[in-house]
């Protein structure tokens, strides 16, 4: 399996170093190297890449703001001389974190996380559960026990039948990420797990007891995805 790349890193030299192993690795098709996210963004609009090698600090926005414009997100290493990023990777479930410098055994290592993709379409992710920062600390969510996922501004909060759980993110960002998990999103401020549903109501749902509100323009698709749950 070969898999096509484009680096996102403003160090030319970092850049070097990633096309030397790609090429040596044999499996990786380097097809553009920007300096700035925004071209990148604008790369990818026209010419899908199964894998994106991204810095996190660079002039102008920064690797995770480009990830939440992206519509649909290639395989993502993220490279970075920091650590202090680590918690955000694991939010935005790239494939591996890459410490600058590395070596060529621990590129390898970061090469044998990829899944076998098409170019253009959303990497094959786990889904049985998520990765939400919470107190500074990496808190695990079963899919099964989420009920449903409340906007509250810049934070969001996760309801679960025994506690509550707050992150600091927003509702668009956390719909993409449980995209295929069975949740749906019903209003501007509320995503629902459909297997928790226990009734639909005009204008509403209940779940577990809590009444959600679902906007008009989410009332069809609602009905129409419950009917097959």
């Amino acid at each position: 399996m070969r898999f096509t790349a484009i680096i996102v890193e403003d160090l030319k030299p970092a850049a070097d170093i990633l096309q030397r192993f790609c090429q040596r690795s044999g499996i990786i098709d380097i097809r553009a190297h920007f300096l700035q996210a925004e071209d990148a963004l604008e790369h990818l609009c026209h010419q899908p890449a199964d894998l994106l090698f991204l810095d996190v600090e660079m002039p102008g926005i920064s690797g995770f703001e480009m990830l939440d414009r992206l519509d649909t997100r290639p395989q993502v290493i993220l490279t970075t001389s920091k650590t202090e990023y680590a918690f955000d990777a694991f939010e935005y479930r790239v494939a591996d974190y890459l410490r600058k410098p590395f070596t060529y055994e621990r590129f390898l290592q970061s090469l044998q996380q990829l899944q076998p993709a098409t170019a253009g379409e959303p990497s094959p992710l786990p889904n049985e559960r998520i990765f939400i920062k919470v107190d500074g600390r990496l808190q695990k969510l079963e899919r099964s026990e989420i009920l449903y996922i409340e906007s509250l501004g810049d934070y969001v909060r996760f309801i679960t039948p025994d506690k509550k759980y707050i992150t600091h993110n927003t509702i668009k960002n956390i719909e993409a990420r449980v995209e295929g998990m069975n949740f749906m999103k019903v209003h501007r401020s509320y995503i629902v797990n459909l297997s928790s549903v226990d009734d639909l109501r005009e204008g509403e749902v209940v779940v577990r007891g809590i009444t959600i509100p679902v906007s008009k323009s989410h009332r069809q698709r609602v009905r129409q995805r419950l009917k097959t749950v």
